[in-house]
């Protein structure tokens, strides 16, 4: 047996009981404190919890925020203030660094014209600033300064050799004032065949009704004096898409249909594509920036449609596949070279 142990031995047979009867009330309730388990470290327990309960002074009323600030206050106030330890006299002490001038070896020195040394004496930081852009000297100087000093023939930099960054001047742009078309009037002049009615341009105008799209794609039929049709981003649909596809079978003056931006969809565009085959007026077609992407079989359709349709000359839309997007541009370099063609003749 170690003697550790045997030092615990002889309390083995202590009777607590006997030593708490002898303990006065200010020892029992220490004890009592001490006995308590407290975790201070935890954040998750109210402080309660963390920490023991050492008031002793009875509460003296509700929580007066006002009067506990106003007492705070006054105490800051009356306290005094504690003298520095090292007076401040203004004093000042040691010598001011001079940085030492750095003499200039023999072989570094670089001897100039008597011109050229009296025009860099005289020049400006504008001057020097673009002197040091031709020299290749871009350290010296943003990338904006050293960009403008190469790329004009003028000085323009009026603020110096400076590495800062200074933010170019904002230039407002006025919003495009909105689309004028007057639409039932418009759909007169459609109806009406009118020869001086050349390109409809509906174009941002958002709240045309569905019914008045379609009758004025119906009108478009007959007409035979109307060269462009633009509807970009007019919400039209996939009923206004179909509307179309009919025109397009019937009309035979039409040059170019712009659908660009809308919420047409791979069954509308695939209705509009079969009805440009039944068409050979038609040279632009546009039909970029749906609210979805048509899909694998709608870029092949595209592609075999400009295959198969001479006419188009101008096609709008960005492909994703590399197969489709190689088939339209030979499609479309043909269909270019054909029509350079055709006017030589």
């Amino acid at each position: 047996m170690s003697s550790y142990q045997k030092e615990l031995e002889k309390y083995r047979d202590i009777d607590e009981d006997e030593i708490l009867k002898t303990l006065s009330p200010e020892e029992l309730e220490q004890l009592d404190c001490e006995l308590q388990e407290m975790d201070p470290e935890n954040m998750l327990l109210p402080a309660g919890l963390r920490q023991r309960d050492q008031t002793k002074k009875s509460p003296t009323g509700p929580l007066d925020r006002e009067a506990l600030l106003q007492y705070l206050e006054q105490q800051a106030l009356e306290v005094k203030e504690r003298d520095d330890l090292v007076p401040f006299t203004g004093e000042k002490k040691g010598k001011p660094y001079i940085q030492p001038k750095r003499e200039i070896p023999a072989q570094e020195q670089i001897t100039l014209e008597p011109e050229l040394e009296e025009a860099l004496a005289h020049a400006t930081d504008a001057e020097m600033c673009d002197i040091a852009a031709i020299l290749g000297m871009y350290t010296l100087m943003s990338n904006k300064q050293y960009y403008d000093a190469i790329c004009s023939g003028e000085i323009c930099n009026t603020e110096g050799i400076s590495s800062v960054v200074q933010p170019d001047k904002y230039k407002p742009v006025p919003d495009e004032p909105p689309n004028p078309t007057n639409i039932e009037e418009m759909l007169k002049r459609v109806r009406s065949n009118d020869k001086d009615l050349e390109e409809v341009n509906l174009n941002n105008i958002q709240d045309i009704p569905i019914p008045m799209l379609s009758e004025l794609c119906e009108a478009m039929k007959t007409n035979t004096y109307v060269r462009i049709f633009s509807l970009v981003a007019t919400r039209s649909g996939d009923p206004i898409a179909h509307a179309l596809a009919d025109m397009l079978r019937e009309n035979r003056s039409l040059q170019s249909l712009n659908i660009e931006s809308n919420f047409i969809s791979s069954t509308g565009l695939m209705a509009v594509l079969k009805a440009v085959r039944e068409n050979a007026t038609l040279t632009e077609l546009r039909v970029d920036n749906q609210r979805q992407w048509p899909g694998d079989a709608v870029e092949m359709e595209m592609a075999t449609v400009l295959e198969q349709c001479p006419s188009i000359v101008r096609f709008g839309y960005h492909f994703t596949q590399q197969g489709p997007r190689a088939r339209a541009a030979q499609a479309m370099t043909r269909n270019n070279e054909l029509r350079r063609q055709q006017k030589k003749r």
